[in-house]
């Protein structure tokens, strides 16, 4: 918990910069990371959250921008020579970039799985031939499922494993698995990663209007995103 003087000065250090806070809900539809602060909540704060802890400003993966993730980015910022106002802008967002990206062939989600660029390709490919054209936040829950399957019993434990058992996705069926992805699946994918999960845990998705399954239909859903309902 931060203590009490600490999110005191986290203000004054805001006051005395003289910064000010953008107004209007952030999203995560763009494919580059929009600005983020206190009181965010999306899959950029995920993102960042992610990046801070590589570098060792450990702070709680929980996609929202509270106090302990804005301290830790006024560390960061404070570490490396920019402006000090606690917001995850441009100039803070390209630092943080260059020192957490193309360092390393391999990465972990936040539930400890290792996964390979060859991974998370596969992955962008199953969701841009899934979901491309659902809403963002569907994008992430079709990647999430992939996560969920993988650290089920009752699924395959790897990326290839989930994606290519038989029957199970129809992008690998029809073909549309082999599309090239593009850059906001590939974010999706990392946002999924990064332990967002706007599926709720589920392991199945369906199309309500197209699924002819009753088996599937007597899934516990647990919520509807764009065209797809998500389940257990």
């Amino acid at each position: 918990m931060i203590k009490k003087w600490f999110a005191i000065g986290v203000a004054a250090v805001i006051g005395v910069t003289g910064s000010v806070i953008p107004a209007g809900a952030q999203t995560a539809e763009a494919a580059a990371p929009t600005t983020v602060y206190y009181g965010s909540e999306n899959g950029d704060v995920w993102d960042l959250q992610a990046r801070l802890n590589q570098l060792g400003y450990k702070t709680e993966l929980d996609g929202i921008y509270g106090l302990e993730t804005e301290s830790k980015v006024i560390r960061f910022q404070t570490d490396h020579g920019l402006r000090i106002d606690g917001i995850a802008g441009p100039e803070t967002w390209s630092h943080l970039k260059k020192q957490t990206e193309g360092t390393t062939g391999e990465t972990s989600d936040a539930a400890g799985l290792s996964l390979s660029k060859k991974d998370k390709t596969l992955m962008a490919r199953a969701v841009y031939g899934e979901a491309r054209g659902e809403p963002y936040k569907g994008k992430v829950a079709v990647a999430a499922v992939i996560l969920n399957r993988i650290q089920s019993d009752e699924f395959p434990d790897t990326v290839r494993g989930v994606i290519m058992e038989s029957g199970a996705f129809t992008a690998v069926s029809d073909g549309q698995i082999w599309l090239k992805p593009d850059e906001q699946a590939y974010k999706a994918v990392q946002d999924a990663i990064n332990g967002w999960d706007p599926s709720g845990g589920a392991t199945y998705y369906f199309n309500p209007d197209t699924a002819t399954s009753d088996w599937i239909w007597s899934r516990t859903q647990i919520d509807k995103i764009g065209k797809h309902i998500f389940s257990k």
